[in-house]
């Protein structure tokens, strides 16, 4: 598994985002039973950075706390057998050729939204930032919270990886 991340603002988390990111990650494949090792890259920002990507992919004029970028469309959430057959014929659509990882996609994360939403929601930052990232790898696993049932089956996984993790409010 590789966990690429970049830390891209002076506004400074004190935590460790290393060993949390990549704990999160590695259980969230682990949760969906990813049959293959991973590639993940992360981005750590700030509003004015992660507000003007959200701007200019979404078309929303505000800064927002994740973004997520799949790199894979799945038939259904975090079926990988569908993939296989086009995995193997396109591999270089799918895996990392250097490292035969498969490429999920990538995560920008804005850290003053994980400190202003601790904050708010009376938790710690470490929970902030855990959710922020299951709630993504869920994203890259195919998952989607635009309909209430969806949302429902989203929030519950990002839950159990949270749980399964020991993280809690």
């Amino acid at each position: 598994m590789t966990v690429n991340i970049e830390y891209e603002t002076e506004i400074e988390l004190k935590l460790d985002y290393n060993k949390i990111i990549n704990d999160v990650v590695e259980k969230a494949a682990d949760y969906e039973k990813c049959p293959y090792e991973i590639e993940v890259n992360v981005v750590l920002t700030d509003n004015a950075a992660i507000h003007e990507v959200n701007k200019e992919y979404r078309q929303v004029d505000s800064p927002t706390d994740v973004l997520s970028f799949p790199m894979i469309e799945y038939a259904a959430p975090a079926d990988f057998e569908s993939l296989e057959e086009d995995m193997e014929e396109y591999p270089e659509d799918y895996f990392n050729p250097d490292t035969g990882e498969l490429i999920l996609g990538d995560i920008m994360i804005s850290v003053e939204k994980v400190m202003e939403q601790a904050d708010k929601y009376g938790h710690s930052e470490e929970r902030e930032l855990a959710f922020l990232t299951a709630h993504s790898m869920m994203h890259l696993f195919g998952y989607d919270h635009m309909e209430e049932e969806e949302a429902k089956i989203m929030e519950a996984k990002q839950s159990e990886v949270l749980e399964l993790l020991g993280i809690t409010r």
